[in-house]
């Protein structure tokens, strides 16, 4: 495909604009073409900041056009499955943020459209991107840890999202644990066998009052035994705290909370440092924009894809299993929910 991709971001929330400033700024070899939102006020501001006078309100019209090669979808969830199979039908290229939907015969109905019609589709799994991350997983695969035995993977947010948000979102589960449900998939590169989840309201009455928790525990188990446990939480008092550890017969790797500044403040009281990054667009910037590069390259140099349908339908099978152990009170075989495809 000639160079520049030709994108438009659909969807001018804060993570569609994030996306379209990322184009912009950090994606040289794509270009941003336009920007549509339900809320024309929205696109048009985001379309100003991001220097283009393109925008609009009609997904199906952007997908008209033939100055568009790709679109990224950034719509609440549970619209995408209907932009996914129309921006297939009209030989779109697809990034779509996580999750694909919030069903797995949405999900299934989404891939298919997507296989059908040929195009690249890359699902918004930023965490993949991450430097220390892919550390982590050379550690695992290059056997610098030996065979891993356990890893536990703490994710916690400053404060909540709005509960109208939360009412669409999926829940805990398939909004936010969901990056560490694909996180644990990335790093362990084989199947879970059962999932437990231990869950409450400790944070915010509103959020019990919506039918969502807002602080949990999960328990994945592998194939091979490993144990994989998730620490999510709605608030924390310190920022953004994003922590994962793998401990394994020969040894151990971690990655810590990220910070603005490496100083740190010795005086005859204490040793101290500053707080981690308080926000997600913060901590993972740099992942952002990578998981935006390499959907790029794949198009344009015809490679497959950084992060398939296929790899991003798992997470929400995980997901789906911790909702209902959490409501049966018990492990839920991953079998009860489906069977990978």
């Amino acid at each position: 495909m000639k160079e520049p991709l030709r994108v438009a971001v659909l969807g001018a929330g804060r993570i569609g604009r994030m996306h379209a400033e990322h184009i912009v700024h950090h994606v040289p070899r794509a270009r941003l073409v336009s920007v549509v939102d339900l809320q024309e006020e929205l696109a048009q501001d985001c379309a100003v900041a991001c220097g283009i006078d393109d925008y609009g309100t009609s997904v199906p019209s952007i997908l008209d056009r033939s100055d568009v090669d790709a679109v990224a979808i950034c719509t609440s969830s549970t619209t995408h499955t209907e932009i996914i199979e129309a921006a297939a039908g009209a030989g779109k290229h697809i990034f779509c943020e996580k999750p694909i939907d919030l069903t797995l015969e949405r999900i299934d109905s989404a891939l298919e459209a997507v296989e059908s019609a040929g195009v690249l589709f890359q699902v918004g799994f930023q965490k993949r991107f991450d430097p220390s991350y892919q550390r982590i997983r050379r550690a695992i695969d290059d056997g610098e840890i030996g065979t891993p035995y356990s890893v536990h993977i703490a994710s916690r947010d400053p404060a909540p999202p709005p509960i109208e948000f939360l009412r669409t979102s999926g829940g805990l589960f398939l909004d936010m644990t969901i990056h560490d449900f694909d996180m644990s998939c990335f790093l362990m590169g084989h199947d879970v066998m059962t999932v437990y989840a231990a869950a409450a309201v400790r944070v915010d009455p509103a959020i019990g009052a919506i039918g969502d928790v807002d602080t949990a525990t999960i328990v994945l188990q592998y194939e091979d035994g490993t144990l994989l446990t998730i620490e999510n939480g709605r608030s924390s008092a310190f920022g953004y705290d994003q922590r994962v550890e793998v401990f394994g017969s020969k040894g151990s790797i971690r990655v810590d909370n990220a910070y603005p500044t490496t100083a740190t403040l010795s005086t005859e009281e204490s040793v101290r440092r500053d707080v981690p990054y308080h926000f997600f667009l913060d901590r993972y910037k740099e992942a952002y924009i990578e998981e935006l590069r390499a959907f790029t390259e794949a198009v344009l140099d015809g490679k497959p894809s950084p992060l398939s349908g296929k790899e991003a339908r798992m997470p929400v099978v995980i997901g789906l299993a911790a909702k209902l152990s959490l409501k049966a009170g018990r492990p839920v075989e991953i079998a009860e929910i489906a069977s990978p495809t």
